[in-house]
C-alpha cells in the first residue's frame, strides 16, 4: 500500500513540457508512479480539475532566524514553496562567538529588518560553528531549507571589532578561508556576500565585508571550488543602478575561480531603465565569454510594500536623501518642513541618478496607512493625489504635510505597479532570458515593510486569468525546476519518478493572493505582513501535507539541505553563451 496518492491530476512536471493527466504514486517521501496508479493509499486525494506542480524552490529568502520560531516558513508555505535557500547577502547567524551575538542581531536588526525583540526572544543562540547552527534546526523544518555562509559572520569571527574595516592580512584570509571551509564541510551550501553600499551594520557603520579586497574575495571562491554542491551569492552597488567594469571583472572572476555558477539579487524592470537593464545582464555575457555564469534574479510581481519616513525603508536609499533622513527625528522633521529641502528632495528622487528608486517618486499614487494626528482624521486608505487635489497643494507637500503631523509615524503604500503595458512586456522577456530567473523575495527580512513571499501564487494568477504573458507551463519551469537546476538540489524541483514528493496541487480557477496585511505575531509581539493564499489545496513536502486548503497543517517533514549530499555541484559551462 502507497503512503498517497494524487489522482487525475493535471501534472505540470516543472521541465517546461506539456501539462498531461496522470495519477502520482507516493512511498516514503518520494514519487514512486506517474500515470494510472492502480495501488490503494492510506491517503489519497482527487485533483479532478486541478493542477499538480512540484513544489515551488524559493532562491532568496532570509528565514535564517524565524525558522526557529516559525518551522513552517509562513507565508511562503501558503504559496506553495517547499524549498527555501536562506543565508544570502552575506548575513547568517553563524559561525559566531558568544560575545558577537549581541552585534550579529543587532545588524540583522537593520540590515534585514527582522524586529530586535523577536531576535533576543525567538532564537536560541545556542551554537558557536555553522554546523551547531544547522543541527540546530534539524528535525523541526516544515519545508526544505539550505543556508549559504555569509561573508558579514566569518570577518566578525576573524577580524573581531578592532579591523572591521580594515583590509585583511594573508594570515587573516587563511583564517577566513579555514572557517569557511569547515562551515562548507558541515553542510553550508556555498558563500554569499555584499559590497552594496545601502548595506550597514547596526552602529550604522558600513559592513565588514564592503572593506574585503580582491584578494580576499577569490580567496574564498577558491575554497567554494573545493566542496562539492556549493554555490555563490553576491551583492553589489551595480545592482541598484549599473555595474561597472570592475564589478563585472570581480563577479566573473569569482564564479570562474569558484567554478560555480553567482545570482545577485535584484534586477528591478522598468520601461523606463532599458539601458540600466541591458548593461546588468551584459555581466552574464561577459561572465560567460570567460568561462563563469552570472545569474540576475528577478521578481515576476509586484511587492506589497509600505513605507515610513521614521524607520529604515527605501525612501533613506534614494541617492541624496542620506543626509536628511539620515538625522535624527526631531531634526529630520525641521528639514522636511524646510521649502528648499523638500525641492531639493523631490528633484533628487526623480533624477537619473536615483535609478531603480525612481518608481517610488510617484508621491500621488501613494495609499495611505494608518495615521495618528487629529489633523490627519479622514486620510487613511485614499491616495495623496486625491488629498492634494483637495487641499490645493502638491502631491509630495501633501505627503510630507501628512507625514509631519503624524510625527513621521505614518504608514506609507506606494503603488509601485504603474500598469504601463512596456514595462510588463519588457518584464516577460526578461523572465524568459537564461540570464535572469525569477526570484527575489527576501522572505523573512523586512517583516513589517514588506511582504514578497506570495509571488508564486500571484505570478500564476497573473499567468493563468491576467496578463498572461507566459504559459503556465513555463511559469511553473520557472519557479522550480529552473532554481532548482540553479542550486543543483538533487532529486528537487520536477515532478519525477525517484523525485521527492514536493509537490504543489491549486486550483488553476482561483490560485492567488489576499492583500497583504500587518499582524503581530512575532516574539515579543512585534508585528509583521502577511498575505494569505487562495486556490491552494495542498502542498506537500516530502510527501505529508503541509497545507491543506490553504492552511497550515503543522506537519514539519521538512529536510535541512546539506551540500554534496543534497546538492550537486553546477558548473558553468566554458562554452556558455546566455
Amino acid at each position: 500500500m502507497l503512503d498517497y496518492v494524487v489522482r487525475s491530476g493535471t501534472v505540470i512536471d516543472g521541465t517546461g513540457g506539456p501539462a498531461r493527466m496522470a495519477d502520482i504514486g507516493i512511498q516514503h517521501g518520494r514519487i514512486t508512479e506517474i500515470g494510472v496508479v492502480s495501488s490503494p493509499a492510506r491517503s489519497e486525494l482527487d485533483a479532478t480539475g486541478l493542477v499538480v506542480a512540484p513544489g515551488v524552490v524559493d532562491p532568496h529568502t532570509h528565514y535564517d532566524a524565524q525558522l526557529f520560531w516559525d518551522p513552517s516558513a509562513s507565508p511562503s508555505n501558503l504559496h506553495g514553496v517547499t524549498t527555501i535557500i536562506g543565508g544570502n547577502c552575506g548575513f547568517t547567524l553563524a559561525p559566531v562567538k558568544n560575545e558577537d551575538a549581541a552585534y550579529i542581531r543587532r545588524m540583522m536588526a537593520k540590515v534585514e529588518g527582522m524586529p530586535l525583540t523577536a531576535l533576543e526572544q525567538g532564537v536560541p543562540w545556542n551554537w558557536s560553528t555553522f554546523g551547531e547552527y544547522l543541527a540546530a534546526l534539524e528535525g523541526n523544518l516544515g519545508v526544505n531549507a539550505g543556508f549559504l555562509v555569509g561573508h558579514c559572520a566569518l570577518r566578525r569571527h576573524v577580524m573581531g571589532s578592532s579591523r572591521a574595516e580594515e583590509v585583511a592580512t594573508d594570515e587573516e584570509i587563511a583564517s577566513l578561508r579555514t572557517l569557511l571551509a569547515e562551515s562548507l564541510a558541515s553542510g553550508g551550501l556555498g558563500f554569499s556576500s555584499s559590497q552594496s553600499r545601502t548595506h550597514s551594520d547596526g552602529e550604522g557603520r558600513p559592513i565588514t565585508s564592503r572593506h574585503a579586497d580582491r584578494r580576499e574575495m577569490l580567496a574564498l571562491c577558491e575554497e567554494v571550488a573545493a566542496h562539492e554542491g556549493t554555490t555563490l551569492e553576491f551583492i553589489t552597488n551595480g545592482c541598484l543602478d549599473s555595474f561597472s567594469d570592475e564589478e563585472v571583472e570581480l563577479m566573473t572572476a569569482m564564479s570562474v575561480t569558484a567554478r560555480r555558477p553567482l545570482n545577485w539579487n535584484v534586477l528591478t524592470v522598468d520601461g523606463r531603465s532599458g539601458e540600466r537593464i541591458g548593461r546588468q545582464l551584459a555581466a552574464s555575457s561577459s561572465a560567460a565569454a570567460a568561462g563563469g555564469r552570472i545569474v540576475a534574479l528577478t521578481m515576476p510581481t509586484t511587492v506589497p510594500m509600505n513605507m515610513s519616513f521614521r524607520t529604515h525603508c527605501a525612501l533613506f536609499l534614494i541617492p541624496g536623501w542620506g543626509e536628511v533622513m539620515g538625522l535624527a527625528e526631531k531634526e529630520r522633521m525641521t528639514e522636511l518642513a524646510d521649502p528648499g529641502v523638500r525641492n531639493k528632495l523631490d528633484q533628487r528622487a526623480h533624477s537619473k541618478e536615483a535609478g531603480v528608486f525612481r518608481g517610488l517618486a510617484r508621491w500621488g499614487t501613494y495609499v495611505i496607512g494608518n495615521t495618528y494626528a487629529e489633523e490627519n482624521a479622514g486620510c487613511q486608505g485614499r491616495m495623496v493625489q486625491d488629498i492634494a487635489a483637495e487641499r490645493g497643494t502638491t502631491d509630495f507637500d501633501t505627503l510630507l504635510d501628512i507625514v509631519l503631523a503624524d510625527d513621521l509615524r505614518t504608514v506609507l503604500w506606494p503603488n509601485t505597479d504603474d500598469g504601463d503595458e512596456r514595462t510588463w512586456a519588457m518584464r516577460a522577456e526578461v523572465w524568459s532570458d537564461p540570464r535572469a530567473m525569477i526570484g527575489g523575495s527576501d522572505a523573512g527580512a523586512h517583516l513589517d515593510r514588506m511582504c514578497g513571499s506570495n509571488y508564486p501564487t500571484s505570478f500564476l494568477a497573473d499567468c493563468l486569468r491576467g496578463r498572461q504573458l507566459v504559459p503556465v507551463v513555463q511559469a511553473v519551469h520557472m519557479l522550480t525546476g529552473q532554481p532548482a537546476q540553479l542550486f543543483g538540489l538533487r532529486g528537487r524541483g520536477l515532478v519525477a519518478e525517484g523525485f521527492a514528493a514536493d509537490l504543489f496541487v491549486f486550483d488553476p480557477l482561483a490560485v492567488g493572493s489576499d492583500p497583504a496585511s500587518l499582524v503581530y505575531d512575532l516574539p515579543g509581539n512585534e508585528p509583521r505582513l502577511i498575505a494569505g493564499s487562495r486556490g491552494v489545496v495542498r502542498v506537500l513536502v516530502n510527501g505529508i501535507a503541509t497545507v491543506r486548503d490553504g492552511q497550515p497543517t503543522g506537519a514539519v517533514p521538512g529536510t535541512l539541505l546539506r551540500s554534496g549530499r543534497d546538492t550537486a555541484s553546477v558548473e558553468p559551462a566554458a562554452d556558455a553563451t546566455a
